[in-house]
């Protein structure tokens, strides 16, 4: 073990503004507002916001309850509270389970980073401009199709995120999302301000807005919780190596509220920022993740100012796709830190390549690789289906498993600053609701 001294935050604020880069990644920027529209508005929004309250909320607190409690990466943290609550160490594979799960997105997450920072330099180039539906759509097949670009742009990305997280927590992480986080927010604000120009605002307010409750049924009361889990970036030990940077004065709680608010606050200014483009070109609502990188791009090219629109929604992208990326490789740097002798600068080297070369893997799969290699699926897909259908909501299943039912209560009232009324019902929640949740969506999602 090492005996290196434990970094912290400097500030509630700099927390809340990790925390938040983390949680703001590319699903909100189009998967959020596209499953608002699509599933009944703001009745999709308020069951959202109960399934936050009842798993993610709680979920996100455990998490960070651990990491503050153990001081230390998530595998050692969770072993060490255990441990003092006479457990077994053997809660430390929940942790060592996160650390993995963050490896392994981080590594075809950098590949999604590289086709935002390409299309960014599209954005720059004109060449949008003028193009219609096949021409943008084969610039995205060629892409895809093109190896070599696929790997400079995975590599550039990479670098960028080795480079913020080998400068440690106060000027690494701390330093990019208090650059980020605010240039994301005016970014967001500009293009807002742009939707409102287009005529169709108010349409896109009443499709997010407008509660159709016709339009609930169990599919998306199910993918509200599914999304629920997966937006906090819960499950990948990034909040409890969050957690473990953090010191005994901050609310919990209250800030849990305040992450869960600005974050669901952006997703929903970026579809006020999407949505009034893609109604005022007529374009299609449900093309997925093709709405960023073909329908989108097919609206930058043949409208006024688009090059500059395109340009910043692309840098909009990247800086969510950084914020997260950041987030992902700090449970493995903090693990590498201090369970080995390796540095800072060179935990993060041996993890950034890594999940660099995994990444290469990934983005073959795309081209030269394109053959299934099991269960019919290519890497890409494998490494996807396997962190988001099975280790993060079993990861996130045994944080909440530890923290209800193998912690002291009393002590876990105290630091939570919970009353009489307020402990049963963290308890219930704890308990019962949340774990139920979890499992829910991990058998819905098989």
């Amino acid at each position: 073990m090492s005996s290196k001294q434990h970094a912290q935050w400097s500030s509630r604020l700099a927390f809340i503004l990790a925390a938040t880069g983390s949680a703001v990644g590319l699903g909100n920027i189009w998967k959020f507002p596209y499953m608002v529209g699509d599933s009944g508005g703001a009745a999709f929004v308020l069951v959202y916001l109960l399934c936050i309250a009842l798993i993610g909320l709680p979920i996100l607190v455990s998490e960070w309850l651990i990491g503050r409690r153990g001081q230390s990466n998530p595998a050692t943290a969770i072993a060490s509270v255990a441990e003092k609550a006479g457990r077994s160490r053997a809660w430390m594979i929940v942790g060592i389970s996160g650390i993995v799960g963050a490896f392994l997105i981080l590594s075809f997450y950098s590949v999604i980073g590289g086709w935002s920072l390409y299309y960014t330099l599209n954005s720059v180039t004109g060449a949008f401009s003028g193009q219609d539906s096949d021409a943008i759509g084969a610039l995205f097949n060629g892409m895809l199709g093109n190896p070599v670009l696929l790997l400079v742009g995975h590599s550039v990305f990479m670098l960028l995120v080795i480079g913020i997280v080998a400068r440690g927590v106060t000027k690494g992480l701390e330093g990019a999302v208090r650059t980020l986080m605010p240039m994301l927010g005016v970014l967001l604000v500009v293009l807002v301000g742009y939707g409102m120009t287009t005529g169709h605002f108010g349409e896109a307010l009443s499709y997010l807005f407008n509660p159709d409750w016709s339009a609930l049924s169990g599919e998306t009361v199910l993918a509200a919780l599914g999304h629920a889990f997966f937006t906090l970036s819960l499950g990948m030990g990034i909040m409890m190596a969050y957690g473990s940077y953090l010191g005994e004065d901050v609310n919990l709680l209250k800030t849990a509220r305040t992450v869960v608010i600005m974050d669901t606050v952006i997703a929903l200014a970026a579809g006020l920022a999407i949505f009034p483009i893609v109604f005022a070109n007529d374009l299609d609502l449900n093309s997925g993740p093709g709405l960023i990188f073909v329908t989108l791009p097919l609206a930058f090219g043949n409208m006024g100012g688009g090059m500059i629109l395109g340009l910043l929604f692309f840098l909009l992208l990247t800086f969510a796709a950084l914020t997260s990326a950041i987030s992902l490789l700090e449970p493995v740097v903090e693990f590498f830190e201090e369970r080995t002798p390796l540095s800072r600068a060179m935990s993060t080297l041996v993890a950034g390549i890594g999940a660099w070369a995994l990444g290469i893997a990934a983005l073959l799969s795309f081209n030269v690789w394109s053959d299934p290699v099991l269960f019919g699926l290519g890497i890409f897909d494998l490494l996807d289906k396997l962190t988001s259908k099975f280790m993060l909501p079993l990861t996130g299943l045994g944080v909440i498993i530890f923290a209800a039912w193998f912690l002291d209560r009393r002590s876990l009232v105290e630091e939570l600053g919970l009353s009489n009324g307020g402990a049963g019902i963290w308890h219930l929640v704890t308990r019962f609701v949340a774990p139920i949740g979890v499992i829910v969506v991990f058998v819905s999602s098989l």
